[in-house]
């Protein structure tokens, strides 16, 4: 039967890269970095074959980013469709590094991706999430293998990684620092210094629609 299968990867982005990203790319925040990696046990127990991973991933290829349409969503949703309202992020291209899946992506302009961007901005580590539906069969205790029906659905940006040794930095910048991720309010508990970063997503979310005192009362 098929579920909802999300599997996260780590990727580290300073503030520097990000300046250097929009001064390389006209203003544009590209990063670049390992998607999703094949023949490898996740934190979630899962490992993705490498012959279904690369046939998903050339169908990606040939469809949603041939069309310009590889989009993705600023935290996973419950569910199979993408939200173009939570959009943060288009798959500009994808390749193979033995089994790493390397992609270039794209944050775009909307109130999603200038919420990851200000994240990015702040030097905070996420992860990239792949979503996808497929069925899983166990191979060993606490370790099952994503099965032929298996189908590549977009990839995410998330803060809670589930693979290690992965990473995304700006394209064509050095990968930097890595590190768990953890919650924003985790870091500003950690470094008081780093409350601003609430503050900038505040004011962001605040300039949409008008919803700042709904969501955080009166500013």
């Amino acid at each position: 039967m098929k579920q909802l299968l999300v599997d996260t990867i780590l990727f580290s982005v300073s503030p520097k890269m990000i300046a250097e990203s929009e001064r390389k790319n006209d203003g544009k925040v590209i990063v670049s970095g390992v998607l999703q990696r094949a023949e490898a046990k996740n934190q979630n127990g899962r490992v993705y074959p490498k012959k279904i991973l690369m046939r998903e991933v050339k169908k990606y290829a040939a469809t949603n980013i041939k069309e310009n349409r590889a989009l993705g969503e600023l935290d996973h949703p419950d569910s199979s469709v993408i939200n173009l309202r939570n959009v943060s992020h288009n798959v500009l291209g994808v390749d193979w590094d033995g089994n790493d899946v390397i992609g270039k992506v794209e944050i775009l302009p909307t109130p999603s991706g200038n919420i990851l961007k200000q994240l990015l901005g702040a030097g905070i580590r996420l992860g990239i999430s792949s979503r996808g539906l497929g069925s899983v069969e166990e191979i060993s205790e606490g370790t099952v293998e994503v099965q032929e029906d298996f189908e590549l659905l977009c990839w995410d940006f998330v803060s809670n990684p589930s693979t290690h040794g992965a990473f995304m930095y700006p394209d064509g910048m050095s990968e930097g620092l890595i590190r768990e991720g953890v919650s924003l309010e985790t870091i500003a508990k950690i470094d008081p210094k780093l409350q601003r970063i609430n503050n900038n997503i505040t004011n962001i979310i605040c300039e949409i629609g008008n919803v700042c005192e709904c969501l955080f009362g009166d500013k």
